[in-house]
């Protein structure tokens, strides 16, 4: 189904929790029809297999060599099993069209769920007349000349010191004496980690700051609407076409993240001395031993009211991942909700893994996900290691984890890209109260139920719903 077509169904809530409710009873109907009791049979058993399969790719994630061949091999086989008992049933084709219903009933519950997240407020923003750039010709494997980053900054106007991979530098310090020198921006070419030294030194003085995604990840930028594929169209934000945003920064000890900061298991992947070198395929060879053996010491989150006793890996975040991505490699749908994102897993057996694989949340196994304005960590250690942006620290426990709403000032091209809103999980009480209350009152999340009504007009909102579409 076309994404704007999705879009506009959102923009009629009550329709679109009407058609989902319409066709999960056809799913259960068609269900009934052909197969009669022998349905739940068939529930039962796709059930079954999931749990399985659930199970065998968390296998063949934590164990090497013969083990992680055969969980594959059950994780392939347990699916083909129960497709190969449906069609000895002759109820193949039942299962595979209420399988469609039922995806286009989540597809139609999301739409009406649908939170229309409130746009960035956006200023017009002048060009700087003294903007300073600190740039790693390292980072990202040499971005900073391939894309000539520093000449085409150079040529709009801009002071650029292009560092020595060679000698260590105080990057902090270099942007503190470009403030004192007269800098009305700063901007970096560089890490998440440099981004977040230069980001507080800005924050602190009240200037504009400026990201160009020049490393390897890219994580801030990517959030801010970047193009990481070409840092150069970056340097737009030096221009007259750009516009300043307000973005929350979150503090960990002291230290400014503007990402996250992590503990337990992921800072040990962090702290690998082949992190820097291969992010990815650190990760991947270390998590086996480090999700069902970690060693380190035992953690205890205190987020508001919520108290998480014994995590194995926890993800401090300036505000929340879309979908609660346990591996922190997703994206943020807001920089400036004013919350910080808590993503605790626990998974050291099998079933635990395969509920966290499914999405069960809670406290005891799995993910557990919270929001809080202060996090609290301690430990069993008077010391722990936490990845701060990809840096490895150390820090004395306990660690406390604080948002700074509002507190970085970023200039970013016009054009940048905003990223869709989050998908909202199925709430079935509130698709009932939406497809039946009087008016279609929308969900709480899509912002009518906060204000007095709105005469229709012909406006557009950022979902491309005018005021006669709510």
């Amino acid at each position: 189904m076309p994404d704007n077509f999705v879009r506009r169904l959102s923009c009629r809530p009550r329709l679109a929790a009407r058609l989902c409710l319409l066709f999960v009873v056809a799913a259960v109907t068609l269900l009934l029809l052909s197969a009669g009791f022998r349905a739940l049979t068939l529930l039962a058993i796709g059930a079954a297999g999931l749990a399985v399969t659930a199970a065998a790719l968390w296998w063949a994630l934590t164990h090497r060599g013969a083990a992680r061949v055969a969980a594959l091999a059950l994780a392939v086989g347990a699916p083909v099993a129960v497709l190969a008992r449906y069609v000895a049933v002759g109820l193949l084709w039942a299962v595979l069209a209420a399988l469609v219903l039922w995806a286009l009933a989540v597809l139609c519950g999301r739409a009406a769920l649908r939170g229309a997240a409130r746009p960035r407020a956006e200023q017009p923003a002048p060009p700087p007349q003294r903007p300073f750039l600190i740039m790693n010709p390292r980072s990202g494997g040499g971005k900073v000349g391939r894309f000539r980053l520093s000449e085409r900054a150079r040529e709009l106007g801009a002071q650029v010191l292009v560092l020595d991979p060679d000698r260590p530098t105080d990057i902090a310090a270099l942007a503190r004496r470009a403030i004192a020198g007269g800098a009305d921006l700063l901007g970096v070419a560089g890490g998440d980690g440099t981004q977040a030294l230069v980001a507080e030194v800005a924050a602190m003085h009240g200037v504009p700051f400026m990201v160009i995604p020049a490393g390897t990840r890219n994580h801030f930028a990517h959030d801010l609407g970047l193009d990481r594929t070409d840092p150069s169209r970056s340097l737009a934000a030096l221009t007259g076409a750009a516009v300043e945003l307000r973005v929350d920064l979150g503090l960990v000890g002291g230290r400014v993240f503007v990402n996250n900061a992590s503990f337990g298991a992921y800072a040990a992947v962090v702290h690998s001395p082949d992190y820097r070198e291969g992010k990815i395929r650190t990760t991947l060879d270390m998590l086996p031993g480090l999700l069902v053996h970690h060693g380190g010491p035992r953690l205890t989150v205190k987020a508001g009211p919520a108290v998480l006793d014994g995590p194995q890996a926890v993800l401090v975040s300036n505000n929340p991942y879309q979908g609660g991505d346990p591996a922190g490699a997703g994206r943020r749908e807001r920089l400036n909700s004013g919350a910080l994102g808590i993503l605790a897993l626990t998974a050291d057996s099998a079933g635990q893994a395969a509920r966290l694989l499914r999405g069960t949340r809670g406290r005891r196994g799995g993910l557990t996900t919270l929001t809080a304005h202060v996090v609290v960590i301690e430990a069993d250690a008077p010391q722990i290691p936490v990845g701060v942006d990809g840096e490895a620290l150390t820090l004395t426990t306990p660690v406390t984890c604080v948002i700074r709403p509002g507190a970085l000032r970023v200039r970013v091209p016009r054009d940048h890209h905003t990223p869709p809103p989050a998908k909202p999980r199925l709430d079935w009480r509130e698709l009932l109260r939406v497809a039946f209350a009087r008016g279609g009152t929308p969900h709480p999340e899509l912002g009518a139920a906060a204000g007095p009504s709105r005469p229709p007009d012909d406006r557009l909102d950022q979902e491309g719903c005018t005021g006669d579409d709510r």
